[in-house]
């Protein structure tokens, strides 16, 4: 009988990280992402490109259950397609040479993370996903937190930042079990 209450736990746990996955992975990849541009000194299109692109697949994945029906599946799609697509296109006039000739590569990754949050936030919000718009608070308070970090300064921030979610995320995982 203890085999199967621990086998049982188990697949909770199991079951927990994979609807926390997307989430995680999206927040990850971000704080990633502008901490390598951060100590590169140089934009990364096709990185940025496929966090939206997971973004968009992770915004999908949260509203799947909440659309009953194969009309607010397709609906689902289509906005968060268009959603994401729209950042895709202002991500790509932040790369355009006229812009890249004014901005440095601090400035566009500061840009980039702030388009990021906004649609995460505003995708989190269309989804009915608290997940996601807790994701795009998150990126929108790394901003000024950024901003206010030197090179070496922000690689540390950003990594205890991704600690204390991880953290954070396994504790309220535990607890939730536990509870």
């Amino acid at each position: 009988m203890a085999d199967g209450m621990s086998n049982g736990g188990a697949g909770r746990h199991a079951g927990f990280w994979l609807r926390e996955l997307p989430y995680l992975a999206i927040l990850l990849l971000t704080v990633g992402g502008v901490a390598y541009v951060s100590m590169e000194r140089t934009p990364i299109v096709p990185f940025w490109e496929f966090v939206a692109v997971a973004s968009c697949a992770a915004c999908v994945y949260a509203g799947w259950a909440d659309a009953a029906g194969k009309e607010a599946r397709w609906h689902l799609i289509w906005t968060q397609a268009l959603h994401w697509g729209a950042f895709l296109g202002a991500m790509n006039l932040v790369f355009l040479p006229s812009v890249q000739a004014v901005a440095d590569a601090d400035s566009t990754s500061l840009f980039l993370l702030l388009l990021l949050a906004l649609g995460t936030f505003v995708a989190g919000v269309h989804t009915s996903s608290w997940r996601m718009g807790l994701n795009g608070v998150v990126m929108g308070l790394c901003v000024p937190a950024v901003a206010w970090l030197d090179q070496s300064a922000l690689f540390v921030a950003l990594t205890a930042l991704v600690i204390v979610t991880v953290g954070a995320g396994l504790m309220w995982g535990y607890l939730k079990l536990r509870g």
